[in-house]
């Protein structure tokens, strides 16, 4: 049979175009089909919406707390010992020695070991109705205890700070896994469909790097996506590549229409979910060009705001920025803000091994943006279902290290809550009578990633994904909902 040139163009292009798009499936992460924790029920009701977008926001398997999450990660460890856990025998017993079983010591060997405290350096001071201990380094913060849940009895797998780093972030401390963001995407999608389920501001290259953000296994639609690096000022932050200069927005919005109507046709004749879910992918980077420039546009609040963030002082300026960036991506829809006060190409932030002194430096960068972003959801009635959660990969020692600083202590910590159905002007668990070991109504890093998936509605049991051969969730075969800690 006689083909001509056009008719020959015609019955290939098809060809050329599947070529195309099975590299772009090949870049997608394989893994065997997804056990989703998501009931029957709750998938059938989107039905051909969730194959056609794995973002489309989805039922949460019970009546959730909360909607979004805003993680506020103070890298390197903070002492909780300095800031938010008060402990009057410290200052009591300053320069005596004691015997401690010290976790990194542990790890070399050693057992107990004669180590002298080390009282803080600053005061502390009590705030609120609750009357709850914070020192001088969080006078900001101080003042909105009462909106506030501490646990005070937090502690990890890890004495360093890269392991500790991705268990707190992935619930594993050396395997492949996925980012907690990334499972409460996978779990519940977006609240905007123009909008990724899961954005981290400024984050490290150091420590786990883009593993502490890494879909790994799950669809890569559900890996975070990073807003500028730790390395660069805040006000740097942006999504690369969100703008088009070679071509005008009519011409865009013409190419993108041609490429639907192809996409739809291939579709039609070879109905594939999993082609539709990297054709919806597309679709959504182009719906964020005109969405996201606009959303990072910090010049659209007012003065006020920025004062409030501290965004006018250059102490506060960078991490102040960040802040109100995560107020704006929440009040939009984004699912999991991960705010990051990391590294500058050096030591983790609050890592003081010596020169404690350097802790009011990232206090004073931290303490307004925090309290102001409190405040801010607060009058704008997002804390109600916004959960903001404060906290490093561990906390530090009571004793001394190199004279005037502190070591690692993954066995007794603070991390604090704020809205999002958790008790205000409360305070959960409790260390020993120096602050070094959790001792009263423990809480791991895994009970309390099992916890936040609770308040946004998942059950962290059933939150699961088939890859090579067994089922893995966030939690592992751990991890229990600290419910005492719920309003």
């Amino acid at each position: 049979m006689h083909i001509n040139r056009r008719r020959w163009l015609q019955s290939t292009a098809c060809g050329f175009g599947s070529l195309a798009m099975h590299s772009l499936l090949a870049q997608q992460t394989r893994a065997d089909r997804p056990l989703s924790s998501l009931s029957a029920d709750a998938n059938s009701q989107h039905g051909q919406s969730l194959r056609s977008n794995p973002l489309t926001a989805r039922a949460p398997m019970f009546a959730p707390r909360a909607k979004r999450v805003i993680f506020l990660f103070m890298q390197g460890g903070p002492s909780q010992i300095d800031t938010f856990d008060y402990k009057p025998q410290l200052f009591k017993h300053h320069g005596e020695s004691f015997k401690f079983r010290d976790a990194r010591k542990m790890a070399k060997g050693n057992a107990d070991t004669e180590e002298k405290l080390m009282q803080p350096m600053w005061k502390f001071r009590q705030y609120g109705e609750t009357g709850h201990w914070v020192s001088d380094l969080f006078p900001h913060i101080g003042k909105h205890v009462d909106d506030l849940c501490f646990i005070h009895s937090m502690h990890t797998n890890g004495v360093a700070h890269g392991p500790s780093t991705l268990f707190l972030h992935t619930g594993a401390l050396n395997l492949i896994r996925p980012s907690m963001g990334a499972w409460i995407s996978y779990g519940l999608g977006t609240e905007n469909e123009n909008l990724p389920a899961f954005v981290t501001i400024c984050p490290s290259s150091a420590n786990g790097g883009p593993r502490n953000y890494s879909n790994a296994f799950l669809p890569s639609c559900h890996q975070g996506t990073p807003l500028g690096r730790a390395e660069q000022p805040s006000r740097d932050a942006d999504i690369r590549h969100i703008e088009n200069s070679s071509l005008s927005a009519s011409q865009q919005r013409e190419q993108f229409k041609m490429l639907r109507r192809l996409n739809a046709k291939q579709i039609g004749t070879q109905p594939d979910p999993e082609l539709e879910a990297v054709i919806a992918s597309y679709e959504l980077a182009w719906r964020m060009q005109h969405h996201a420039p606009q959303l990072l546009d910090l010049s659209q609040e007012p003065k006020s705001m920025h004062e409030a963030y501290g965004l006018l002082n250059p102490e506060t300026e960078d991490f102040g920025r960040q802040c109100l960036m995560a107020r704006r991506m929440t009040e939009a829809g984004v699912r999991f803000v991960q705010v990051n006060y990391s590294d500058n190409g050096s030591n983790p932030r609050w890592d003081q091994h010596s020169k404690m002194e350097r802790h009011a430096t990232h206090a004073k960068a931290t303490d307004q943006p925090v309290a102001a972003l409190i405040q801010d959801l607060k009058q704008r009635g997002l804390l109600e279902d916004t959960l903001i959660w404060w906290g490093g990969e561990f906390g530090r020692n009571p004793f001394a290290q190199n004279s005037d600083g502190r070591d690692h202590n993954p066995k007794g910590f603070t991390h604090f809550l704020a809205g999002g159905g958790v008790r205000s002007g409360f305070s959960y668990g409790a260390t020993d009578e120096f602050g070094h070991e959790a001792v009263e109504s423990k809480v791991h890093m895994h009970d309390m990633h099992a916890t936040i998936l609770h308040l946004l509605g998942i059950d962290h049991e059933q939150l699961t994904y088939r890859h090579a051969g067994r089922d893995f969730r966030l939690t592992d075969v751990e991890g229990h909902v600290v419910k005492e800690i719920f309003a």
